[in-house]
Protein backbone atom coordinates (compact mmCIF):
# COMPACT_ATOMS: atom_id res chain seq x y z
CA UNK A 1 0.00 0.00 0.00
CA UNK A 2 1.52 3.43 -1.03
CA UNK A 3 2.28 5.68 1.75
CA UNK A 4 2.32 2.53 4.29
CA UNK A 5 5.51 2.05 6.40
CA UNK A 6 7.75 -1.15 5.55
CA UNK A 7 9.03 -1.47 8.99
CA UNK A 8 8.63 0.23 12.24
CA UNK A 9 11.61 1.95 14.19
CA UNK A 10 14.78 0.40 14.50
CA UNK A 11 18.08 1.12 16.18
CA UNK A 12 20.48 -1.07 15.32
CA UNK A 13 24.11 -0.76 16.64
CA UNK A 14 27.17 -2.60 14.46
CA UNK A 15 30.45 -3.60 16.81
CA UNK A 16 33.48 -2.35 15.14
CA UNK A 17 35.20 -5.38 13.76
CA UNK A 18 32.14 -7.52 14.48
CA UNK A 19 30.02 -9.79 12.81
CA UNK A 20 26.49 -8.30 13.31
CA UNK A 21 23.48 -10.42 11.85
CA UNK A 22 19.90 -9.28 11.14
CA UNK A 23 17.63 -12.22 11.02
CA UNK A 24 13.97 -12.29 10.00
CA UNK A 25 11.42 -13.31 8.11
CA UNK A 26 11.34 -12.71 3.81
CA UNK A 27 9.25 -9.12 2.94
CA UNK A 28 10.06 -7.82 7.04
CA UNK A 29 12.52 -5.26 4.94
CA UNK A 30 15.84 -6.60 5.87
CA UNK A 31 17.66 -6.12 2.58
CA UNK A 32 16.20 -2.48 2.87
CA UNK A 33 18.10 -2.05 5.94
CA UNK A 34 21.12 -3.05 3.92
CA UNK A 35 20.36 -0.73 1.22
CA UNK A 36 20.09 2.19 3.27
CA UNK A 37 23.39 1.57 4.82
CA UNK A 38 25.17 0.94 1.51
CA UNK A 39 23.41 4.41 0.28
CA UNK A 40 21.41 2.41 -2.45
CA UNK A 41 18.08 3.35 -3.85
CA UNK A 42 15.40 1.47 -2.16
CA UNK A 43 12.15 3.15 -4.09
CA UNK A 44 11.09 3.65 -0.12
CA UNK A 45 11.35 7.23 1.40
CA UNK A 46 14.07 7.01 4.62
CA UNK A 47 13.39 8.89 7.76
CA UNK A 48 16.76 8.29 10.37
CA UNK A 49 19.95 8.59 10.52
CA UNK A 50 22.76 6.46 9.43
CA UNK A 51 25.95 7.56 11.02
CA UNK A 52 29.45 6.27 12.04
CA UNK A 53 31.10 6.77 15.73
CA UNK A 54 33.70 8.52 13.85
CA UNK A 55 31.43 11.21 12.46
CA UNK A 56 32.42 10.69 9.16
CA UNK A 57 30.56 9.70 6.02
CA UNK A 58 30.01 5.96 5.24
CA UNK A 59 30.27 6.62 1.63
CA UNK A 60 33.37 4.87 0.30
CA UNK A 61 33.93 3.00 3.54
CA UNK A 62 31.54 0.40 2.66
CA UNK A 63 31.43 -2.91 0.44
CA UNK A 64 27.90 -4.70 -0.90
CA UNK A 65 27.49 -8.47 -1.45
CA UNK A 66 24.40 -9.70 -2.93
CA UNK A 67 22.57 -12.63 -2.68
CA UNK A 68 23.04 -13.43 -6.72
CA UNK A 69 26.74 -13.23 -7.56
CA UNK A 70 25.83 -10.50 -9.71
CA UNK A 71 28.86 -11.90 -12.19
CA UNK A 72 29.59 -10.25 -16.02
CA UNK A 73 29.25 -13.21 -18.20
CA UNK A 74 31.46 -11.81 -20.97
CA UNK A 75 34.14 -10.99 -18.01
CA UNK A 76 36.41 -14.14 -16.77
CA UNK A 77 36.90 -14.11 -12.95
CA UNK A 78 39.99 -11.85 -13.31
CA UNK A 79 37.96 -8.92 -14.89
CA UNK A 80 34.88 -9.23 -12.59
CA UNK A 81 36.79 -9.01 -9.17
CA UNK A 82 38.41 -6.37 -10.60
CA UNK A 83 35.25 -4.93 -11.77
CA UNK A 84 34.94 -1.88 -9.10
CA UNK A 85 37.93 -0.38 -10.47
CA UNK A 86 36.98 -0.42 -14.21
CA UNK A 87 33.42 0.94 -13.12
CA UNK A 88 35.32 4.05 -11.48
CA UNK A 89 37.69 4.41 -14.41
CA UNK A 90 40.66 3.43 -12.25
CA UNK A 91 43.19 1.45 -13.30
CA UNK A 92 42.80 -1.82 -11.88
CA UNK A 93 45.64 -3.79 -9.69
CA UNK A 94 45.62 -6.94 -11.21
CA UNK A 95 47.96 -8.13 -8.93
CA UNK A 96 45.74 -8.01 -6.31
CA UNK A 97 42.86 -9.49 -7.96
CA UNK A 98 45.12 -12.47 -9.22
CA UNK A 99 45.85 -12.90 -5.04
CA UNK A 100 42.58 -12.83 -3.86
CA UNK A 101 41.39 -15.11 -6.39
CA UNK A 102 44.10 -17.32 -4.97
CA UNK A 103 42.60 -16.54 -1.54
CA UNK A 104 39.52 -17.97 -2.27
CA UNK A 105 40.60 -21.34 -4.14
CA UNK A 106 40.30 -20.11 -7.30
CA UNK A 107 43.68 -19.86 -9.09
CA UNK A 108 43.18 -22.36 -11.58
CA UNK A 109 39.95 -20.53 -12.61
CA UNK A 110 41.22 -17.02 -13.26
CA UNK A 111 40.51 -17.16 -17.16
CA UNK A 112 37.26 -19.14 -17.04
CA UNK A 113 33.64 -17.28 -17.25
CA UNK A 114 31.05 -17.13 -15.01
CA UNK A 115 29.24 -20.21 -17.07
CA UNK A 116 31.96 -22.79 -16.94
CA UNK A 117 31.96 -22.23 -12.33
CA UNK A 118 29.66 -23.86 -10.33
CA UNK A 119 27.37 -22.11 -7.52
CA UNK A 120 29.91 -22.22 -5.18
CA UNK A 121 32.59 -20.99 -7.15
CA UNK A 122 30.77 -18.05 -8.27
CA UNK A 123 29.69 -17.18 -4.75
CA UNK A 124 33.51 -16.92 -4.11
CA UNK A 125 34.52 -14.84 -7.24
CA UNK A 126 32.12 -12.59 -5.56
CA UNK A 127 33.67 -12.72 -2.20
CA UNK A 128 36.88 -12.08 -3.56
CA UNK A 129 35.57 -8.91 -5.65
CA UNK A 130 33.81 -7.87 -2.36
CA UNK A 131 37.26 -7.97 -0.65
CA UNK A 132 38.89 -6.20 -3.84
CA UNK A 133 36.84 -3.07 -2.51
CA UNK A 134 39.00 -3.53 0.28
CA UNK A 135 36.66 -1.34 2.34
CA UNK A 136 36.03 -1.56 6.13
CA UNK A 137 32.30 -2.24 6.64
CA UNK A 138 31.24 -5.27 4.61
CA UNK A 139 27.20 -5.58 3.94
CA UNK A 140 25.98 -9.47 3.14
CA UNK A 141 22.51 -9.76 1.87
CA UNK A 142 22.48 -13.48 2.03
CA UNK A 143 24.97 -14.60 -0.41
CA UNK A 144 24.62 -18.18 0.67
CA UNK A 145 21.59 -18.68 1.00
CA UNK A 146 20.81 -20.66 -2.95
CA UNK A 147 23.97 -23.01 -1.90
CA UNK A 148 24.24 -26.31 -1.12
CA UNK A 149 24.36 -27.21 2.97
CA UNK A 150 28.22 -28.19 2.51
CA UNK A 151 29.12 -25.60 0.16
CA UNK A 152 27.17 -23.08 2.65
CA UNK A 153 29.29 -23.86 5.57
CA UNK A 154 32.36 -23.86 3.31
CA UNK A 155 31.40 -20.36 2.06
CA UNK A 156 30.38 -18.96 5.65
CA UNK A 157 34.22 -20.12 6.85
CA UNK A 158 35.64 -18.74 4.11
CA UNK A 159 33.94 -15.88 4.93
CA UNK A 160 34.82 -15.18 8.73
CA UNK A 161 38.39 -16.28 7.79
CA UNK A 162 38.61 -13.52 5.18
CA UNK A 163 36.81 -10.59 6.45
CA UNK A 164 38.20 -11.22 10.29
CA UNK A 165 39.06 -7.72 11.44
CA UNK A 166 35.88 -6.23 9.23
CA UNK A 167 32.58 -4.58 10.57
CA UNK A 168 30.28 -7.33 9.42
CA UNK A 169 26.15 -6.88 8.88
CA UNK A 170 24.88 -10.00 7.59
CA UNK A 171 21.32 -10.18 6.22
CA UNK A 172 19.78 -13.80 7.17
CA UNK A 173 16.55 -15.58 7.11
CA UNK A 174 18.52 -18.55 8.26
CA UNK A 175 18.59 -19.21 12.12
CA UNK A 176 21.23 -21.56 11.85
CA UNK A 177 23.55 -19.01 10.07
CA UNK A 178 23.11 -16.55 12.67
CA UNK A 179 23.82 -18.54 15.29
CA UNK A 180 26.82 -20.01 14.08
CA UNK A 181 28.37 -16.40 12.44
CA UNK A 182 26.41 -13.96 14.59
CA UNK A 183 28.82 -11.77 17.64
CA UNK A 184 25.52 -9.71 18.04
CA UNK A 185 22.04 -11.18 16.19
CA UNK A 186 19.03 -9.14 15.62
CA UNK A 187 15.54 -10.56 14.79
CA UNK A 188 13.86 -7.97 12.76
CA UNK A 189 10.25 -7.80 12.56
CA UNK A 190 8.20 -5.63 11.19
CA UNK A 191 7.84 -3.00 14.03
CA UNK A 192 11.22 -3.81 16.24
CA UNK A 193 14.85 -5.82 15.94
CA UNK A 194 15.08 -7.07 18.83
CA UNK A 195 18.52 -8.37 20.45
CA UNK A 196 18.70 -11.68 20.78
CA UNK A 197 21.19 -14.24 22.86
CA UNK A 198 24.32 -15.03 21.24
CA UNK A 199 26.36 -18.64 22.05
CA UNK A 200 28.85 -18.46 24.46
CA UNK A 201 31.78 -19.89 22.07
CA UNK A 202 33.62 -17.12 19.73
CA UNK A 203 32.49 -17.24 16.28
CA UNK A 204 32.45 -19.40 13.98
CA UNK A 205 31.03 -21.92 15.10
CA UNK A 206 31.60 -25.57 14.79
CA UNK A 207 27.53 -26.85 13.42
CA UNK A 208 27.38 -29.20 15.85
CA UNK A 209 28.57 -27.07 18.57
CA UNK A 210 25.74 -27.88 21.30
CA UNK A 211 25.74 -23.94 21.97
CA UNK A 212 24.91 -23.18 18.65
CA UNK A 213 22.50 -25.66 18.44
CA UNK A 214 20.60 -24.29 21.42
CA UNK A 215 20.88 -20.75 20.08
CA UNK A 216 19.60 -22.05 16.56
CA UNK A 217 16.40 -23.39 18.55
CA UNK A 218 15.99 -20.24 20.59
CA UNK A 219 16.57 -18.37 17.11
CA UNK A 220 13.60 -19.96 15.16
CA UNK A 221 11.64 -19.99 18.04
CA UNK A 222 11.47 -16.37 18.20
CA UNK A 223 11.09 -16.13 14.40
CA UNK A 224 7.88 -18.46 14.91
CA UNK A 225 6.32 -15.90 17.31
CA UNK A 226 6.51 -13.10 14.70
CA UNK A 227 2.87 -12.76 12.97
Amino acid sequence: MEGAPLFGPLDITLGAGRWTCLLGPSGVGKSTVLRLIAGLPTGARFEGRVTAEDGAPLGGRVAYMAQSDLLFPWLDVTENVALGARLRGDRPDLARAEALIARVGLARHAHKRPRQLSGGERQRVALARTLMEDRPVILLDEPFSALDAKTRAEMQELAAELLAGRTVLLVTHDPAEAARLGEAIYVMTREEARRAETPPTPAIRAVDDPATLAAQGRLYAMLREIA
